[in-house]
């Protein structure tokens, strides 16, 4: 699987855990079974890593999403900023660059446009105030 196809089965394991409150090693096991996916180290660590550090990327997004509650973002966009957000903090090996590109990629993919844009800037933001500390 490359890292894109990994990105985007990572983001659809979050979106899921929006609508299930089941575990998250629960939810993992039955995509893996159910959508015949071999989840990869990246997979496993983004989707676990996001909801050990759900408080701060949230508190991220609620900081950048001016005039925005977390409430009020789609579930598609806040899957996608969780994720990124979580690469961009906690996930070295990732450029941030690449970390909103593909961020950006994926709202165009399963959001709106207005999303995709919505998404660019609070990632742009996030990584500008990064450069700056």
């Amino acid at each position: 699987m490359t890292r894109k196809q990994a990105r985007e089965e990572a983001f659809i394991l979050i979106f899921e855990k929006e609508f299930n409150d089941d575990a998250l090693q629960d939810i993992l096991t039955l995509a893996e079974e159910v959508r015949d996916i071999k989840a990869d180290d990246y997979v496993k660590n983004v989707f676990f890593g996001v909801f050990e550090n759900i408080h701060t990327i949230d508190e991220k997004i609620s900081q950048n999403a001016v005039g925005w509650s977390i409430n009020r973002i789609t579930k598609t966009a806040l899957a996608i900023l969780r994720l990124a957000i979580y690469e961009i903090e906690f996930y070295d090996e990732i450029p941030v660059s690449v970390s909103i590109n593909e961020a950006v990629e994926l709202a165009k993919k399963y959001a709106t446009k207005e999303d995709a844009s919505f998404i660019n800037g609070i990632l742009s933001t996030i990584a500008k105030s990064q450069e700056n500390a």
